[in-house]
């Protein structure tokens, strides 16, 4: 951005992604790049930590030209004779100021620029540090701004979140690298077809994600009801990627040609890979897994979603071991980044490559765990939601404790996540855990009460919450008589006095 001219292909990426490491963008880059696309593009790029391509620069005025990849090296060499010789201007982008909004609206665009940053992010700092500085080289001039970028590059960089974010950076980086699989020369073959089992929350989100990387998707169904209640949240899905801009509708559509319906297993025999996303029933699930080892191709990979539910019982019923694996997304799965990969002792190494290869497709961020029940990501998180319920069934409010919990700087506390997954889910997860760990668990009767009269969590518009026809969640002062009747089943007599 310090260049007198900018020259990139279409396809090129630009942005400034400092924040994601704790840091601010320094040389200069919080000085610039409002004086080249003005404020607010300014602040949405480097608060997002956003990349655009070439094409969207250039309308901007990031870049001054488009040029083809062949001719980029000549043209950048054509455009640097024609500065030297002056038969270009020479613009210095520091002293720009054709594209800042007068001060009193600039103020107006960093204010609202602090609240939003606020509201997603309340625990970090380097957000407003770095809308600060911008505000300094808007007021005060480009210099003053260097300079203050320059002092705050240098804090930042020594602080606890920056070596955090550095350290997840790479972290991030390193789940790829899997030692004695990915080290072996083993390829990732090519998984172009994969079917579904089950159009549910989990399903939908799957195929979601797979056909918004060009996969052909097979969602199957029991019945024609369920079948299109299934096509119907992938498509709600699309639609909500094209009310945010990240898609067209033209793109949409041919995205949601990708996806077949069908309600058997003929249409399985050519598929590469196969995602069972039903109830984490287990009966069901190895009778599911018995069906495929017959339907499918011997080179197909057998896939579970399940979140909780040892795979050697899935599987037990099957002679394909060597390919079963568990492919566990996590709600909702085509916004959500991760994907733990479950193997087995049995689960082929090939199998494992194939799964990162298509994690690497579809964006995911992967991590490869051994098979046991809860895997990681769920043997992590189940003492928080149990230690929730226990705290509740002695005397808490599930608000107070949901409103705590996002002050802290989580997304959403406990018992509104319960609701988003779903209370079956949550039933189904929590007897898995009483079964495995008896001597580690809290047993809260709140959930499975609630199940009886019908609460379900948000797909009924009714849990913990009270939800309206935008999804927005509201308290519910029904769910005293519920929290009452277990306390009640729990023993607990009176509720001690809380702050």
């Amino acid at each position: 951005m310090a260049c007198h001219g900018r020259i990139s292909t279409s396809t090129a990426q630009l942005g400034l992604p400092e924040l994601r490491l704790g840091i601010i963008p320094g040389m200069g880059g919080t000085q610039r790049l409002p004086r080249l696309v003005g404020l607010s593009k300014a602040l949405e790029l480097m608060l997002m930590s956003k990349s655009i391509n070439g094409g969207e620069a250039y309308a901007l005025g990031l870049v001054d030209a488009i040029v083809s990849p062949d001719e980029l090296v000549k043209t950048a060499r054509s455009w640097a004779l024609d500065i030297v010789e002056s038969r270009r201007p020479w613009i210095r982008s520091l002293y720009r100021t054709d594209k800042l909004e007068p001060l009193g609206m600039a103020r107006e665009i960093l204010n609202f620029a602090r609240d939003q940053a606020q509201k997603q992010a309340a625990k970090l700092q380097h957000p407003l540090i770095c809308i600060d500085v911008i505000e300094e080289g808007i007021v005060s001039g480009p210099l003053a701004g260097l300079w203050k970028e320059l002092d705050s590059s240098r804090m930042l960089q020594s602080s606890e979140t920056s070596k955090s974010l550095v350290h997840i950076f790479f972290a991030q980086r390193a789940t790829s690298k899997v030692p004695r699989i990915t080290d072996i020369g083993l390829k990732p073959r090519g998984i172009h077809k994969v079917a579904i089992i089950g159009g549910g929350l989990m399903g939908s989100g799957i195929a979601t994600a797979l056909i918004l990387s060009n996969f052909l998707v097979i969602l199957k169904e029991v019945n024609e009801n369920f079948l299109q209640s299934g096509i119907g949240r992938v498509k709600a899905n699309l639609q909500g990627h094209v009310k945010k801009g990240k898609m067209t509708q033209e793109e949409c559509g041919k995205a949601i040609s990708l996806l077949i319906g069908v309600h058997d297993y003929e249409h399985f025999k050519d598929v590469d890979m196969v995602i069972e996303a039903v109830i984490e029933n287990v009966s069901l699930k190895q009778q599911i897994f018995a069906d495929l080892e017959k339907y499918c191709s011997p080179h197909c990979i057998l896939a579970s979603n399940t979140s909780t539910i040892d795979l050697n019982s899935i599987g037990e019923k099957t002679m394909s071991q060597d390919r079963i694996v568990g492919a566990h997304f996590f709600s909702p799965a085509h916004v959500m980044p991760l994907l733990e990969i479950v193997r087995t002792q049995k689960t082929s190494s090939q199998v494992i490559v194939d799964l990162l290869g298509v994690a690497r497709k579809i964006h995911k961020t992967p991590i490869v765990v051994g098979n046991c029940t809860g895997f990681a990501v769920n043997r992590m998180f189940f003492p928080y939601s149990q230690a929730a319920a226990l705290l509740v069934d002695h005397g808490l409010d599930v608000y107070q404790i949901d409103h705590a919990i996002t002050k802290f700087g989580m997304p959403m506390g406990p018992f509104r996540l319960a609701d988003l997954v779903g209370f079956e889910v949550a039933v189904a997860t929590c007897t898995q855990y009483l079964q495995s760990f008896p001597e580690r668990c809290y047993r809260s009767m709140l959930i499975p009460i609630m199940l009886e009269d019908k609460r379900t969590g948000e797909s009924s518009r009714k849990g913990f919450y009270v939800y309206d026809g935008k999804r927005k969640a509201s308290p519910d002062p029904d769910i005293k008589k519920y929290i009452e009747k277990s306390r009640s089943i729990s023993g607990v007599t009176q509720s001690p006095k809380c702050r």
